[in-house]
């Protein structure tokens, strides 16, 4: 019987936990597999761990791991992704945006050989925040463009990956991952499944527009230097005006009487080239600032307590 090994960060979700539970057990009650449980979480402050040591407690199928603090949802991901044992693992959420009922469609996909089974998300106009749509198509967009991996829209890190592929993602030493980038860039033999978003036991999305924010700047800048060229660029574009501009200047005061006026539009012009030229420095800052921490090799996340691994 295969082992299949669900991996389910949980950030503060006390009053979901306990549903997800119940409701991946009865996903899993027709489906002939041997599962691995394992709660991954990522230092909350309620009352989260309490509710997963009890679970624990009654079945011995799951296993606990708490993060020293909050890490981050890639992190804590891949926290449970290295201690999983299972011939597949199965990455999910707990709060219930991703349905346990279509878990036996990724098994079934990978019975037939796809060692990657990714979800893709359809939602209706009204389940989504208007700039959170808008944001996530733009984002995907540019990430296709600049980094010419096929992501598609609606992509989530509910998925499912076989040991082949979770053993070569384990030997990615990066330390800012962006899960999605790179297990199409691993490659393998992938498909995808659509579902339904769920609803939300209670509470909200923990992913504010900053953390959205930092996990689009992290995905383009982990697969692609092509910003660091468009700014390469746009230095010899601004330069070939600049040039062409002071011949014109300096072929008026030497061969006619006209004096070139017009001091607003110059200082409007030396305020959008200094604009120019600090979007371009942030951009080689951002490159900057991810070697420097892929430099420093800290680990991406620091477990503070694990349980029911002692039986592996």
């Amino acid at each position: 019987m295969a082992v299949v090994s669900f991996v389910i960060p949980i950030f503060n979700e006390e009053k979901a936990v306990q549903a997800f539970y119940d409701e991946l057990l009865g996903a899993l009650s027709d489906i002939s597999i041997q599962p691995e449980i394992i709660f991954i979480d990522d230092g909350s402050v309620d009352s989260t761990w309490i509710i997963l040591e009890k679970i624990q407690l009654q079945d011995d199928r799951v296993k606990l791991i708490s993060l020293s603090r909050n890490f981050g949802h890639q992190a804590a991901l891949l926290a449970g992704i290295e201690k999983s044992s299972g011939d597949c693992v199965i990455t999910m959420d707990g709060d219930l945006e991703h349905p346990p009922e279509i878990i036996p469609q990724l098994i079934e996909k990978w019975q037939q050989g796809f060692e990657v089974v990714n979800t893709r998300r359809l939602i209706s106009g009204s389940q989504l925040p208007f700039f959170k749509k808008v944001s996530s198509a733009v984002f995907y967009k540019i990430f296709r463009f600049l980094a010419g991996l096929d992501l598609e829209p609606g992509m989530a890190d509910f998925r499912l990956l076989d040991r082949r592929v979770v053993i070569a993602l384990q030997k990615v030493e990066e330390k800012a991952l962006f899960l999605r980038g790179i297990l199409q860039w691993i490659g393998f033999k992938q498909d995808i499944v659509n579902y339904q978003v769920g609803d939300r036991i209670a509470g909200s999305s923990k992913y504010s527009w900053k953390k959205m924010l930092q996990l689009a700047l992290n995905g383009i800048t982990s697969f692609s230097t092509i910003p660091l060229r468009l700014a390469t660029l746009l230095g010899f574009v601004f330069s070939l005006l600049s040039f062409s501009y002071l011949t014109y200047a300096a072929y008026e005061w030497l061969f006619t009487d006209y004096t070139a006026e017009g001091w607003k539009a110059v200082i409007g012009l030396l305020l959008f080239l200094g604009g120019v030229q600090l979007i371009c420095i942030g951009i080689i800052g951002e490159y900057i600032g991810r070697v420097f921490l892929e430099v420093k090799a800290r680990p991406s996340y620091i477990v503070k307590i694990d349980k029911g691994f002692e039986n592996v």
